[in-house]
């Protein structure tokens, strides 16, 4: 008997200790919970590459009926591309831009189509982040040229009793520039300065090149040598395609956002040749006003400014050239379309 007493007591002493198990165990468990640390977080992986391409259409057209104070029925177009790929790691950057614009208009008093704008312009920097604040070393290369042949266009003979054809306008033409001519390329090596976002200057004391002209009536002009001494300064088969160049090149780019819907970029590029007339200074200004009037319609403002002491600019009073700041401007309105992000 008092061996199944002392049995029920140590029984009954045990059931307490195995209700309490499965609570301690929980808070063993929220406890383990809370101490464990926290999952880790995804890290963005970094993007050292930013491209996109700009591109626009742009036109006009003029119709007349009836109209008593004269003119013709007019009808332009033009396209530009302007694509970019930048890469930026630590202290290396490298920043590449293609630029293209094509166009070309029709008036009536000519029964052909007559190309106005024509440019190829292809620009690579490699630059390296020295010790001194705003200053990187650079490799620059830069390539220049056009699609195809321009012309001037004169007034073809006339019988009088008819019109001129198409094919009378055609061979009256004179080319004027082509693909490959000219063309230039150049690789220079210096010290680029980046004072502010807006403000790049790019020194480069050592800067080797060609200058290719293709077409052989187009070489004279662009300052090709003869190949030897004693020929004929009107063949052009007798002048040397090509020329190497080997001189200094600075080149100023200012990128202005006026605001959301205007800015500005300008380059100016001066360039001497230690080959030949250093002291003559060669001139490249480009310049280029928008203005983003809604999503996908902008209005542009161009101009090109050429001095190149190399070039002869040829007309009816001056059949052998001469020498003479070239000017272009333009004015667009059209549609504007971005790839990819700034």
């Amino acid at each position: 008997m008092k061996r199944l007493i002392i049995l029920a007591i140590a029984v009954l002493a045990t059931v307490p200790l195995f209700a309490q198990d499965p609570q301690t165990a929980a808070a063993e468990a929220a406890a383990a919970l809370t101490a464990a640390p926290d999952a880790p977080k995804a890290v963005a992986k970094p993007v050292h590459w930013k491209k996109w391409a700009k591109t626009d259409l742009k036109f006009t057209q003029t119709s007349l009926t009836n109209w008593a104070k004269g003119g013709f029925n007019q009808f332009t177009f033009a396209t530009y591309i302007d694509a970019n790929a930048n890469y930026a790691k630590d202290k290396t950057t490298w920043t590449n831009r293609l630029q293209m614009d094509y166009g070309f208009l029709y008036s009536a008093d000519k029964p052909i189509v007559q190309k106005n704008l024509d440019r190829i312009y292809f620009k690579s920097d490699y630059g390296y982040k020295t010790n001194v604040k705003n200053l990187t070393y650079s490799v620059n290369f830069d390539f220049k040229t056009q699609f195809d042949n321009n012309y001037t266009y004169g007034t073809p003979k006339s019988n009088g009793e008819t019109e001129p054809t198409k094919e009378d306008w055609l061979n009256a033409r004179k080319l004027k520039s082509g693909f490959l001519s000219p063309g230039t390329s150049q690789l220079g090596i210096g010290i680029k300065w980046v004072p502010k976002k807006w403000l790049t200057v790019n020194a480069s004391p050592l800067t080797g090149g060609f200058v290719i002209v293709r077409e052989e009536t187009l070489r004279k002009t662009n300052g090709m040598e003869l190949r030897k001494e004693g020929l004929d300064p009107k063949d052009g088969s007798n002048y040397r395609p090509a020329r190497f160049e080997l001189g200094a090149k600075v080149v100023t780019e200012i990128k202005l956002k006026v605001n959301d819907n205007i800015s500005y970029e300008t380059q100016l590029i001066l360039f001497s040749n230690y080959l030949k007339n250093p002291q003559n200074i060669r001139v490249n200004w480009d310049n280029r006003l928008e203005w983003k009037m809604a999503k996908y319609l902008t209005m542009t403002f161009n101009t090109f400014l050429i001095y190149d002491d190399t070039i002869r600019i040829v007309d009816a009073d001056h059949p052998d050239g001469f020498r003479a700041i070239q000017f272009k401007e333009f004015l667009q309105f059209g549609f504007t379309y971005t790839f990819g992000k700034k």
